[in-house]
């Protein structure tokens, strides 16, 4: 199980605030590298996408997932990547029940991600999925 990440105390419009979630963010990719539980072509493609970048990572069974939030129980509304024989891959998700497809290269696997990322995504909310569910009902625009 990973240590969480300590993320520093700060309040909506913060100055810091900006600055302290990239940091917490950027902690989460280089676990990710340093577990060494995902294909490190799969990892630094993902790191190369900046729509990707811009979220938390995390990572189970080999699996690489995407978070809208930093904290856990991350977010799962983002499609995952599981390591496939030969190399390829599958994309999943979001839930666990659900199916993409097959991926032959990691920089597919990675588009197929991207292509379905919800509206609006990243970057990544500093805190917990109930933060972030709160933060986005205080902020929801009416339709227009």
């Amino acid at each position: 199980m990973r240590a969480r990440l300590a993320a520093p105390l700060v309040q909506d419009g913060d100055v810091n605030r900006d600055a302290a979630r990239e940091a917490v963010v950027e902690a989460g990719w280089q676990a990710v590298r340093d577990d060494g539980r995902v294909r490190v072509e799969l990892s630094e493609a993902a790191y190369a996408e900046p729509r990707l970048r811009q979220l938390f990572p995390w990572t189970g069974m080999g699996e690489l997932h995407f978070s809208r939030c930093t904290e856990r129980r991350w977010t799962w509304d983002i499609p995952y990547i599981q390591p496939a024989a030969g190399g390829a891959y599958w994309v999943s998700g979001p839930l666990r029940s659900q199916t993409v497809g097959p991926a032959a290269t990691a920089q597919e696997a990675i588009a197929m991600v991207v292509e379905r990322l919800p509206a609006g995504c990243g970057p990544a909310f500093l805190g917990t999925p109930e933060e972030l569910a709160a933060h986005e009902a205080t902020t929801k625009r009416p339709p227009d």
